[in-house]
This record gives C-alpha cells, sequence and structure tokens, in this order.
C-alpha cells in the first residue's frame, strides 16, 4: 500500500463455476487496522445487461474506475469478456493515472473466470475456482476441497467456502453478496 494511507483490510471474494453455473461471492466488511468500518458493504456487481459478475478487492473508489472502464471494455468487446479483461489490463499497467489504482477484480461470465491485476494479470484459474482479497487464500482453499470432495453446487460451495474465510480472517465477514449467472 501506498505510504500516507490507512492501512485497509478487508474483502473477500471467491468466484466457483460447477456444474454451468457460474457464482461470485463477497463478503460485506471493511474495516481500517483493527477497526470494523462496515459490515455491508456491497462488491460484487452485474455489468454487460447482467451477463458478467465483478467482484472487488481493494480500495474502493479505486475498484469503481475500474469496473466502469471494464463496463466501457465489454460495450466496445460485447460478448468477449477475455478480450475486454485483457484490454482493460492492458490500459491498466501503461496508464499512468491507472497505474496507481489499488484494487483486484474477479470477473465471470456463465463459462469464464478470470482474476484481472494492475501488473498485467489476467488469469483463468484450473479448477473453475478463483478469490482474492484478504480472506482469499482462505476462501480458495475450501472451495477447492468442497469442489474436488462433495457434490455441493457452485453457490453452495461458494457460501460454504466464504463462511470457513469469516470464521478464519478477522477481515472477513458473514454478510454475503451473492450473484449467480447459468442455469
Amino acid at each position: 500500500m501506498m505510504s500516507g494511507f490507512p492501512d485497509w483490510h478487508g474483502t473477500t471474494i471467491l468466484a466457483v463455476r460447477r456444474d454451468g453455473r457460474t457464482v461470485i461471492a463477497g463478503d460485506g466488511q471493511v474495516s481500517m487496522g483493527p477497526t470494523v468500518v462496515k459490515g455491508a458493504a456491497r462488491k460484487v456487481r452485474r455489468l454487460a445487461g447482467g451477463k458478467v459478475i465483478a467482484g472487488f478487492a481493494g480500495a474502493t473508489a479505486d475498484a469503481f474506475t475500474l469496473i466502469e472502464r471494464l463496463e466501457a471494455k465489454l460495450e466496445q468487446y460485447p460478448d468477449q469478456l477475455a478480450r475486454a479483461c485483457v484490454d482493460l489490463a492492458k490500459d491498466w499497467r501503461t496508464d499512468r493515472y491507472l497505474r496507481r489504482l489499488e484494487a483486484m477484480l474477479l470477473v465471470a461470465d456463465r463459462s469464464s473466470i478470470f482474476s484481472v491485476t494492475g501488473v498485467g494479470d489476467v488469469l483463468e484459474p484450473e479448477h473453475g475456482v478463483a478469490a482474492v482479497g484478504s480472506g482469499g487464500n482462505f476462501a480458495l482453499a475450501a472451495a477447492r476441497a468442497l469442489v474436488d470432495h462433495t457434490a455441493l453446487d457452485a453457490e453452495a460451495v461458494a457460501r460454504r467456502a466464504m463462511a470457513i474465510a469469516a470464521d478464519i480472517c478477522v477481515y472477513t465477514n458473514g454478510n454475503l453478496t451473492v450473484e449467480i449467472l447459468g442455469d
């Protein structure tokens, strides 16, 4: 984090694809240092007329700027999520203003999930599960185990994995926003 900025933590965003459904879940907690500032933030949004879901971690204003840019890319490249994400990551890495933004995005449509970062990464997970944020590694590990060893559907995996992350990570709560694409 840049010096002079408060020590903001909070956010666990998890994406799960399973059996034709894609789910992105995000917790509602925003913390500053040891203090919970807000418990019901909405960090998951529908884009492109409801065909795309995006969840964000990091500085809120920065994330909103990136989501606006992503929406513009989706208008420019309709039904081409990968191309829109790559174009956003390219701009994010090369534009002097955007380079300073401190956020990460998880973006999904019915068939793909991408993690998009400011260092130019556009990553598609191998196992249909991706996570970002303070509790992201906890949610990712739980979701991977649930996908590999249970018959739970994508939403149930996401909800259970987020509950596990909330039990472990002090910067994650159980107040979820869940968006679903698919059957």
